[in-house]
């Protein structure tokens, strides 16, 4: 299997298990789990050739770990991004002192007046790392990087969550919890 093929079906894992599951007549539970071999019978009636091998594949081999197997490993779910509402079970944790949120610089004018909105998702994603954040900013244009002022965010009462590959979630990002670059 091609990288091409392997990223094409990934893509196509990532939009039924965080955004249309009913696409492929898929049900997950309230915390976002699929059942293995139902997941795999529903791709395959799509036309799709889809084995367990190449599920395992996808997952140990994804760069962004947006999966994970349950122990067991009869169940599948993306780890953070979903648009549908689940429940991942994360407990609210404190975060470090500052997280950062990459995006584009054409962003930025709705983001100074706004903040960060979860928009369609669940919750905004931050990363610890801002080389990570930058390079999620890149996908999306010119790249700039906010740091988020995130203890702080925890001390006046907003909730933050360390999802199972390591992304930093919230609900919002008030302007006032950003430093901005300098453009």
């Amino acid at each position: 299997m091609t990288r091409h093929s392997l990223t094409k079906l990934s893509k196509f894992l990532s939009l039924v298990l965080r955004h249309r599951p009913e696409k492929i007549g898929l049900s997950l539970d309230t915390q976002g789990w699929a059942n293995v071999d139902a997941l795999l019978t529903a791709i395959n009636k799509t036309g799709t050739e889809f084995t367990r091998e190449t599920l395992e594949i996808i997952v140990t081999k994804d760069s962004k770990q947006r999966y994970s197997f349950s122990p067991d490993g009869k169940f599948i779910r993306a780890n953070q991004g979903h648009s549908i509402d689940i429940d991942l079970g994360l407990e609210a944790i404190a975060p470090p002192e500052f997280l950062y949120h990459g995006t584009a610089e054409r962003f930025l004018p709705g983001i100074r007046q706004n903040g960060l909105q979860r928009k369609g998702r669940q919750h905004v994603h931050l990363s610890s790392d801002e080389q990570r954040a930058f390079t999620i900013g890149q996908r999306h244009g010119k790249p700039v990087v906010l740091v988020v002022l995130a203890l702080k965010m925890h001390i006046a009462g907003h909730k933050f969550y360390l999802s199972e590959n390591g992304v930093w979630l919230t609900r919002e990002v008030l302007a006032g919890y950003l430093f901005f670059p300098l453009i």
